[in-house]
């Protein structure tokens, strides 16, 4: 068998096994079926007139959620998109027109360097520039001492494909400070901005007020069908209404996108402190797990959670960690490791954790106990 077709056959068992264990951390939505999804609409009848007239071209209950988001971080007004990519591809190009500046600042693992197929570049005629590599945000001496000018500089909170990391209150105050020193403005990538007020210690409008304009998600953590919101001055939201019909954004029907968007600021949103601090015991569990069963180095980071999301990292190669987490899946109808693996280095793998509400079910001891279980089926001479 061919590695590639093995690979294909692990992943069908890993998705098979996520959906039907007994217990996980997750159970997200779009891994569910198409009846299960439907479902999450019977909540809107509680949030909105369903007797109402449907949207046409963002009118209507596209208007009212766009009200409540703009409301939420504090800023003046906020357009609905289909996606976060053209969100602040639009939003990128409306500053460089008023800062006569299209180079963006940003970080080399931000989501435009890393899944975007440099769509920036190729369709918003920007040009990124790389502020820093390190697994960690922008420093604001990185951004004050920077080599060449900027017009905007984007920070993307939590930075994902560092382990969902952010910085601490002063460090985010100073970097904004920095960028301003330079005349630039700030744009925050918030896709999962909605999680980052406990590690931050702020209210989501304090948050959302340090930037010029935010980008929020609403299905990474509020579990909707998809779509995003830009938010920010009056101005500059009415000028990216118009590049939205540019782009193709402006579709004629959303109503199920938006309901489902209104169900998880009603039902996720006040949920998202609860998932931070039971992720930070599964981390805590985590740590003291693999120490106990022997594995020669094991990593959990951020030790301590920013957000409920985080990764783990494990000396083994990809292969060998994701064979062993489905097996184990499979056979205790429990699933400690979820997600897909990726190589970090040689021998070394890692896979994020993503605590939502089952989840909590999850005492400490049932982590560890989980731990014992994956690792026994792990190569028995690498943990030792």
């Amino acid at each position: 068998m061919s590695d590639e077709k093995r690979r294909g056959e692990l992943r069908e068992r890993r998705i098979t096994a996520q959906r039907s264990t007994r217990r996980v951390f997750a159970r997200h939505g779009f891994q569910k079926t198409l009846r299960e999804r439907l479902a999450l609409l019977d909540a809107a009848t509680d949030l909105y007139d369903l007797d109402e007239p449907s949207d046409i071209y963002g009118n209507g209950v596209v208007e009212v959620l766009e009200e409540k988001v703009a409301a939420l971080l504090g800023l003046e007004a906020a357009a609905f998109f289909p996606t976060g990519t053209m969100a602040q591809q639009v939003a990128l190009r409306c500053w460089a027109g008023r800062t006569g500046n299209p180079t963006v600042a940003l970080h080399a693992l931000s989501h435009p360097e890393v899944h975007e197929r440099n769509a920036f570049s190729q369709v918003s005629g920007l040009r990124p520039v790389r502020v820093t590599s390190e697994p960690r945000l922008p420093t604001a001496a990185e951004v004050r001492d920077f080599e060449e000018p900027f017009g905007t500089l984007m920070l993307e909170l939590p930075l994902r494909e560092a382990g969902f990391v952010l910085p601490t209150w002063d460090e985010l105050t100073e970097v904004v400070d920095a960028a301003r020193e330079r005349d630039a403005v700030v744009h925050f990538d918030g896709a999962r901005l909605w999680e980052s007020t406990v590690h931050l210690g702020r209210p989501l409008e304090e948050i959302a007020g340090l930037a010029d304009s935010v980008y929020v998600s609403f299905y990474k953590s509020l579990d909707a069908f998809g779509g995003a919101a830009l938010a920010g001055p009056k101005a500059l939201v009415e000028e990216a209404r118009v590049w939205r019909h540019r782009y193709g954004g402006q579709v004629f029907q959303q109503f199920p996108t938006v309901l489902s968007a209104l169900v998880g600021l009603e039902r996720q949103l006040p949920r998202l402190p609860e998932y931070v601090a039971h992720a930070r015991v599964v981390a805590a569990a985590l740590r003291e797990g693999f120490a106990a069963a022997g594995v020669p180095w094991a990593r959990v980071y951020p030790e301590v959670p920013h957000t409920h999301d985080f990764q783990v990292w494990l000396p083994y190669d990809t292969d060998v960690a994701a064979e062993a987490a489905v097996r184990a899946a499979e056979e205790t109808d429990t699933m400690l490791f979820a997600h897909a693996w990726d190589q970090k280095g040689p021998g070394l793998s890692f896979t994020e954790i993503h605590v939502r509400a089952p989840g909590l079910e999850w005492t400490a001891d049932d982590v560890k106990t989980a731990v014992t279980e994956f690792v026994a089926r792990l190569p028995h001479q690498l943990s030792q």
